[in-house]
């Protein structure tokens, strides 16, 4: 098969073991700077265009498209999707994903276990606001935050109140989250593919943090799942439309809780923790579903 890698950069762990092993398996693959495609959008005819060149036509595509390209990344995405590529994450999925507070709406409507969480305009809801997801403490987060940058942990209503006006000061979008303290800084990455959990690791934020980030100096082992954790992840998956995402999941009292469905997950931390061939399963995946014109939206964006 013809399968392209949509990544800005050939030298990223997942980049590389995402095209090692394809090759692996007889598959040829190309590595594509999503931001140096271009698209002509012809009637009938669409295609893309790279380095002055129209590009072949892929059976698949592989989007790993950052978050600060979200835009431009998931336009890439359907372009490819129009020509009748397989897509192994849909551009409509990636956006539904990257927004936090869309993606919450959608796992709530789902009945899909999450932390009690808020969302307000004005800074005269925020006394309530606070009091509505159980009172301090509560984690505020940026809309727009990644790898744990712009969450915040509140100790007391007055911090609370203070955070979530200074950030409303500035206009930025933010969530009020109920704490969940049993979780002990840890949460559980679930990788899935397709209809499964393919793997899972623990991560454990450093000392005195409250954020398992691996960036931010986090752990991480492997982990055993429950069955109701991994009926969570692939539903969380399911609710999104992703093929293969990662699922971050807390331990509660009242049981898993999704945080955060990642629709371009990293590979080194889980492969490393777990010793799995995360990026073969891709492909296995890829090799059973990749037809024309296959993908779920069916062209329509």
């Amino acid at each position: 098969m013809k399968i392209a890698i949509l990544s800005r950069n050939s030298n990223l762990y997942s980049t590389r073991r995402l095209k090692e092993a394809g090759e692996a398996k007889g598959h040829q693959v190309d590595v594509i700077d999503t931001l140096h495609c271009y698209m002509d959008i012809t009637s009938s005819r669409p295609t893309v265009r790279y380095h002055g060149e129209e590009l072949p036509l892929y059976d698949a595509v592989i989007p790993r498209i950052g978050a600060s390209i979200t835009f431009y990344g998931t336009a890439v995405a359907r372009q490819f999707e129009m020509m009748g590529t397989f897509n192994v994450n849909e551009s409509v999925a990636i956006s539904r994903s990257r927004d936090k507070l869309r993606s919450l709406q959608l796992l709530s409507r789902k009945g899909i276990g999450l932390p009690r969480t808020g969302f307000a305009s004005k800074p005269d809801n925020i006394k309530d606001l606070i009091k509505n997801v159980g009172g301090a403490p509560v984690v505020v987060k940026l809309l727009e935050g990644t790898q744990g940058i712009g969450v915040v942990l509140a100790d007391t209503a007055k911090a609370a109140e203070s955070i979530i006006e200074a950030f409303m000061g500035l206009k930025a979008n933010i969530l009020v989250q109920e704490f969940i303290k049993e979780a002990g800084g840890a949460d559980i990455r679930c990788l899935v593919v397709g209809d499964r959990v393919v793997a899972a690791m623990k991560r454990q934020g450093a000392e005195g943090e409250f954020r398992s980030n691996l960036h931010r100096g986090g752990t991480a082992e492997v982990i055993k799942l429950s069955r109701q954790e991994r009926e969570t992840a692939v539903n969380a998956a399911k609710a999104m439309g992703l093929n293969f995402c990662g699922v971050d999941l807390l331990r509660s009292q009242s049981g898993p809780m999704v945080m955060e469905v990642n629709s371009s997950p990293g590979l080194e931390g889980i492969e490393t923790a777990t010793g799995k061939d995360v990026a073969g399963m891709i492909f296995d995946f890829i090799e059973k579903k990749a037809k024309p014109n296959s993908n779920k939206t069916r062209g329509k964006g």
